[in-house]
């Protein structure tokens, strides 16, 4: 098994568009909530979403979004694009500069790249609408590879010219992890020596609304306070969308660029729940199982673990699952590992979230320092013994995990160490 390294990095979200404003919003537990123009119709009970800034892309002629420099994508490639594809390529551009890879680098037969997106609804939802009232002739060519759920790897494949292995993943707020992990796997049996993992949203009214009627939306109105994970008042989720990419590595290619990691991806686990299509098992059976795989795969236990960025997204039940799962697994080191949920900065990114906060535990790895858990006014009793970490704090995790779950009850953790 090869050993496999992350070495490029790149953001556009909620809380910044650089590596730089991202760190710099999770030391100083910047938030990027906001009330949404969308959101403000008297219909929709929900007012808080985490948009990203500086682009538009309302529009629905992708001609006339506003791409911030230094940023270029090529008029005909606009045409297949959706907003989560425009993120995760000017997140990858990012990427590929911070990991200072020459082009051959990036397209060869050796380098592949794995995504995650649940397509965009918004698009998909114009696209059927035209066919029905105008005829299907009358509908964009490339409709469907904008909508559609690979439209980022389609899209990224193409426009990168990528060579090597490709696919996406759809297991929804667990699906970047899974694009993690797998890239892992591609990567530690040599059949890659360099994988792009993205995970990238819309974030606009068409991909987060809908979870309000599953009551898992925030009712809250205040930005400040309406994401807030292991809070006593904590009421739901607030949305968010952009894009990440981790460029990954192995040892020999590392060796041969003389790149620096950010970190070294140890290893892995995913399991599931077997209970229900969108609640989270009660006793968090299946996270805590992926937990202990992953501990098993890096050849590691509870004690040496530092960090953990927990999933809790800020649902009373999914949050409290998290806090089973994790007493579970730490045992007596429950109240010494420090845990905390960057989403009450983020929002949740859904098929992003694996992704997105995998790249922060890199930066917090390589840079020296936790992430505090935001918002907490009087934590939920279900963390009782746990060592939930409110601000941000100077020390140098060794050892993080980054736990994911989606529907149908899939979890995954990634272990990562310091380089």
């Amino acid at each position: 098994m090869r050993r496999v390294f992350i070495t490029g990095l790149g953001f556009i979200t909620s809380i910044g568009n650089t590596k730089a404003a991202v760190e710099q919003s999770l030391r100083e537990l910047r938030h990027g909530m906001a009330r949404y123009p969308a959101f403000e119709a008297d219909n929709s009970p929900v007012k808080i979403t985490a948009p990203v800034r500086e682009f538009q892309t309302d529009a629905e002629d992708p001609e006339d979004w506003v791409i911030p420099a230094p940023y270029t994508i090529k008029r005909e490639q606009l045409r297949s694009l959706a907003p989560n594809s425009l993120y995760a390529a000017c997140a990858l551009q990012q990427a590929i500069a911070d990991a200072r890879l020459a082009p051959e680098d990036v397209s060869n037969e050796n380098t592949g790249l794995y995504a995650a997106s649940a397509g965009s609804p918004g698009i998909l939802a114009r696209q059927v609408n035209r066919m029905n009232q105008l005829g299907v002739m009358r509908c964009p060519p490339l409709g469907v590879v904008a909508s559609i759920a690979g439209s980022v790897q389609f899209n990224l494949v193409s426009y990168f010219k990528i060579k090597g292995a490709s696919t996406g993943f759809a297991s929804a707020c667990a699906a970047s992890a899974h694009a993690l992990g797998f890239a892992f796997d591609e990567i530690a049996l040599g059949r890659q020596k360099r994988m792009f993992v993205i995970g990238a949203e819309d974030g606009n009214r068409e991909t987060i609304l809908p979870f309000a009627s599953m009551r898992a939306l925030s009712l809250n109105t205040d930005p400040d306070t309406a994401s807030r994970p292991f809070d006593k008042r904590h009421d739901g989720f607030v949305g968010t969308g952009g894009g990440t990419v981790l460029v990954v590595e192995s040892e020999d290619e590392v060796a041969r660029r003389g790149a620096t990691p950010y970190a070294e991806v140890l290893g892995w686990g995913q399991a599931s729940d077997g209970h229900n299509i969108a609640i989270s098992h009660p006793e968090g059976l299946g996270l805590a199982a992926a937990m202990r795989r992953a501990l098993a795969s890096a050849g590691i236990t509870a004690a040496d673990v530092d960090y953990i960025n927990a999933h809790a997204t800020s649902t009373p039940i999914g949050d409290a699952s998290e806090c089973k799962a994790l007493r579970s697994v730490l045992g007596e080191q429950a109240s010494r590992v420090a845990v905390s949920s960057t989403k009450a900065l983020t929002g949740h990114g859904l098929s992003l979230a694996g992704a997105m906060e995998a790249g922060f535990c890199a930066l917090a790895l390589k840079h020296g320092f936790i992430p505090g858990s935001a918002h907490i006014t009087e934590l939920d009793p279900a963390c009782d013994g746990l060592n939930i970490v409110r601000t941000t704090e100077a020390v140098q995790p060794r050892i993080a995990l980054n736990n994911s779950s989606g529907f149908g009850g899939a979890n995954v953790c990634v272990v990562l160490k310091a380089p």
